[in-house]
């Protein structure tokens, strides 16, 4: 995230998908499909539209907000008439697409010295986030928008570090 240098206007928009993408835990296609009109800034929530033409409101946080209202505002070029949240920054001035979402994630992490980061990893950081953060694995489901909990376990890894602090230690002399 601090890769994003948010005095451009490409580094505005970087920042405000992958704070999207990492803190909803949005597919790219989501983050690419977004309009101008699914950010609902008085009731502060988002229209999700996901797979299986599901579309669901998510409350949008403050900090996720502030992020897409800075490209809004100082990076999208304001002669742009897409109705997409996220556009490229020169012409042709056009929706990004799932595949450019993918490349700002892999950019960023190049930048950042990191190893190779896919913008699905960043939905499995997602789960682990909330579940370090106290969530319950059917809370992590909802905000994932997984039909199953099945699914959302195969997402939310296990903090072992965090599990070291609550687990017993194995008695001693026991078999």
């Amino acid at each position: 995230m601090r890769s994003c240098d948010r005095r451009t206007a490409t580094g505005c928009r970087d920042f405000a998908v992958l704070t999207v993408l990492l803190r909803l835990g949005l597919r790219v296609g989501e983050v690419a499909g977004l309009q101008l009109r699914d950010v609902d800034w008085r009731h502060g929530e988002i229209l999700i539209r996901g797979k299986g033409r599901r579309e669901e409101r998510l409350p949008l946080p403050t900090d996720v907000g502030e992020a897409v209202a800075g490209w809004l505002r100082r990076g999208r070029p304001p002669q742009c008439s897409s109705t997409h949240v996220f556009t490229t920054v020169l012409a042709p001035r056009k929706a990004l697409s799932g595949k450019a979402v993918s490349a700002i994630v892999r950019r960023a992490a190049r930048r950042a010295a990191l190893e190779s980061v896919s913008a699905h990893r960043l939905r499995h950081t997602t789960a682990t986030e909330l579940l370090r953060y106290g969530a319950s694995l059917p809370e992590v489901g909802q905000v994932l928008r997984h039909a199953s909990l099945l699914n959302t376990a195969l997402y939310a890894k296990v903090d072992h570090v965090a599990l070291g602090t609550v687990a017993r230690p194995w008695p001693a002399g026991a078999q």
